[in-house]
C-alpha cells in the first residue's frame, strides 16, 4: 500500500492543525496505508507511538534559511529510505524544504492551507506562496480556497476543499456524564438557574471579547452568566483591559474569565449559547462545529468559515461582524428559544455536523486526494 509522509513543525497538543495530522495518520493506518509523521517533536508524539505510527524527529520547525536548506537533504533521505509515495506539508517553513525534496525524489508534493497568513508585504506573500504550490492544495473551507485564489493566484483546478472534521465519539452529548459537567460547573463557580453564554477562544484581541462584553451589557435580564474560556496568549495588558471593561460596566457577577478547559465536551454541555465574535474572518472555526455537534445553539460573526458551518436560523444565528446591536439581537433570539425550538435546533445541528463535518468524512476526503495524486 502507498506510504504518506506528513510534515509539520511541531506536534503540540493544543493546535487543531496538529491534531489533524494525528487524525489523518491514524486514518491512514486504519485504511491499510503506510503513515509516517515528521516534526520537531511535541506532546502528541506519544499519541502516534501509542498507535504504532512512526515519527521522525527533524528540525522542521526552524525558519533559519540555513536549516531550511539542510532540511532538503534530510527530507530527501527520509523519502528515499521509506520509499514514500507522497509528502504532505501543512506549514510554510518545512514546505520550502519539502517541495525541493519531492522534486528530487519525483513524488507528489501536497500542501494544506488551514489559515489566513499575514500578506501585508510582498516578501510575506512570497514566503506564504509556497503553500499554494503543491501538485494539489487542500484548504479547510471555501473561504480559504477563495482567499488563496484572490491573494496568491492559486489555480482553482488544483484546490481540493476538505473541511476540518469533528470526532463525534468525543463531541457527543450522550458521551458526557453529569459528573464531568458538575465538576466543571463547580470549578467555574457557575450560579444555579442561569443561562450560560460561552465564548471559547484564546484571550487575544481579534477574538472579539470586548464586543461580547458590550452586547451582554445591552441584554436586559439578570439570569445570564457569560464565560470566557481560553488561555491568555496575548499580552497581560489585554486581560487587564477586559477586566477593567467588565468592572466599568458593573458586570463583575455576570462575566467571568475562567482560563482554559481540558474538557471541552463538558464545557459545551454547560452552555446555553456558544458564541464566536472574531473580528477577523476565521478560516474554518472549529469551535462552532464542535458546539453544533453537541447540539448547542451558536451565534457567530457572518464571515469566514462560519458561513459554511452555521446555517442561520436552523443551527444558529449569524450577526453582522463588529455590530453590537446585531450581536445582541442574535443572543436574545438564542436565549429566548422555547424548549421545543431548542430541541429542533439541536437535532438540526447534530445532523448538519454528522453529514458534513465529521472526522470520518475528513479522513475519507483526504485519502481520496492522495489517491488522485497517485493516479496522476
Amino acid at each position: 500500500m502507498p506510504l504518506v509522509v506528513q510534515v509539520i513543525p511541531r506536534l503540540n497538543s493544543n493546535g487543531g492543525t496538529e491534531r489533524g495530522v494525528v487524525d489523518i495518520a491514524r486514518g491512514l493506518k486504519a485504511a491499510g496505508w503506510g503513515s509516517v509523521v515528521v516534526s520537531a517533536g511535541g506532546p502528541l508524539v506519544t499519541n502516534l507511538e501509542r498507535h504504532k505510527i512512526q515519527h521522525i524527529t527533524l528540525p522542521v520547525d526552524s525558519k533559519n534559511p540555513i536549516i531550511i536548506q539542510a532540511n532538503i537533504f534530510r527530507l530527501t533521505k527520509v523519502i528515499r529510505q521509506l520509499n514514500a509515495d507522497i509528502i504532505h506539508v501543512r506549514s510554510r517553513a518545512p514546505a520550502w524544504s519539502a517541495r525541493t525534496a519531492a522534486k528530487r525524489t519525483n513524488i507528489p508534493f501536497l500542501t494544506t492551507v488551514q489559515g489566513i497568513y499575514n500578506s501585508s508585504t510582498m516578501l510575506k506573500r512570497r514566503y506564504n506562496s509556497i503553500m499554494t504550490s503543491g501538485d494539489l492544495v487542500i484548504t479547510n473551507s471555501n473561504f480559504t480556497a477563495k482567499h488563496i485564489m484572490n491573494v496568491y493566484g492559486a489555480d482553482p483546478a488544483r484546490i481540493r476543499i476538505v473541511h476540518r472534521g469533528v470526532d463525534l465519539s468525543i463531541f457527543n452529548p450522550s458521551a458526557v456524564t453529569s459528573a464531568r459537567m458538575v465538576n466543571l460547573a463547580e470549578r467555574w463557580r457557575l450560579p444555579d438557574g442561569v443561562s450560560v453564554v460561552m465564548l471559547p477562544g484564546r484571550l487575544t484581541r481579534w477574538k472579539g471579547h470586548e464586543l461580547l462584553i458590550n452586547a451582554i451589557a445591552k441584554i436586559d435580564r439578570s439570569d445570564i452568566c457569560c464565560v470566557f474560556v481560553g488561555e491568555n496568549t496575548d499580552h497581560v495588558s489585554y486581560q487587564k483591559t477586559l477586566e477593567n471593561k467588565i468592572n466599568e460596566l458593573k458586570l463583575n457577577t455576570t462575566i467571568r474569565l475562567v482560563g482554559g478547559a481540558d474538557d471541552m465536551p463538558a464545557a459545551y454541555m454547560l452552555a446555553d449559547v456558544v458564541v464566536n465574535t472574531s473580528i477577523r474572518p476565521e478560516a474554518f472555526g472549529r469551535v462552532l462545529a464542535e458546539a453544533e455537534s453537541m447540539g448547542r445553539p451558536v451565534v457567530a460573526a457572518d464571515h469566514g468559515g462560519a458561513k459554511e458551518t452555521v446555517i442561520s436560523g436552523k443551527t444558529g444565528w449569524l450577526f453582522k461582524p463588529g455590530d453590537v446591536n446585531s450581536l445582541t439581537d442574535a443572543l436574545n433570539q438564542a436565549l429566548n428559544l422555547s424548549n421545543e425550538s431548542r430541541d429542533i435546533l439541536a437535532k438540526n445541528s447534530m445532523f448538519h455536523i454528522k453529514q458534513n463535518f465529521s472526522l470520518e468524512k475528513m479522513i475519507e476526503s483526504t485519502i481520496n486526494v492522495y489517491k488522485e495524486l497517485l493516479e496522476d
